[in-house]
């Protein structure tokens, strides 16, 4: 599967790409995915790093069960309760992605669907046919 990335500085800068060009594969759709407690069931609420951190650990783990990794989304939406926290996630999110970032709308809502929650994030990917699963 070939993948193209198409980023400027503001793009790179920001950890997201303009448009991200895939040829051939299979498209998985993600669904939203909010955290409010850790792996180990311990509470997250009220604290936005934890649960961004904690989004992108399920999104990892759903993405080995149906046999890619992070790197094979190729576009997310992500959903935040307070703007100011926008820059926050930025920075978090540089450090899931090591190819290249996927394309990203970066969405401030009045809340979620559960009132703890401070960020959700859905996704596509797009996963190598050819790749062993």
């Amino acid at each position: 599967m070939d993948r193209e990335y198409f980023k400027g500085e503001r793009e790179e800068t920001r950890s997201y790409s303009r448009a991200v060009k895939v040829t051939g594969g299979a498209t998985v759709y993600l669904a939203g995915h909010g955290a409010t407690e850790d792996a180990e069931g311990n509470s997250l609420v009220g604290d936005f790093t934890a649960q961004a951190h904690r989004c992108f650990g399920r999104l990892r783990e759903l993405m080995s069960d149906v046999g890619g990794t992070l790197e094979d989304i190729v576009t997310m939406t992500v959903f935040i309760v307070d703007s100011r926290y926008g820059d926050e996630f930025v920075q978090i999110r540089k450090g899931y992605f090591s190819i290249g970032f996927p394309v990203s709308a970066l969405i401030t809502v009045h809340s979620l669907a559960r009132p703890e929650m401070l960020v959700e994030i859905q996704a596509i990917a797009v996963l190598d046919d050819q790749a062993p699963r």
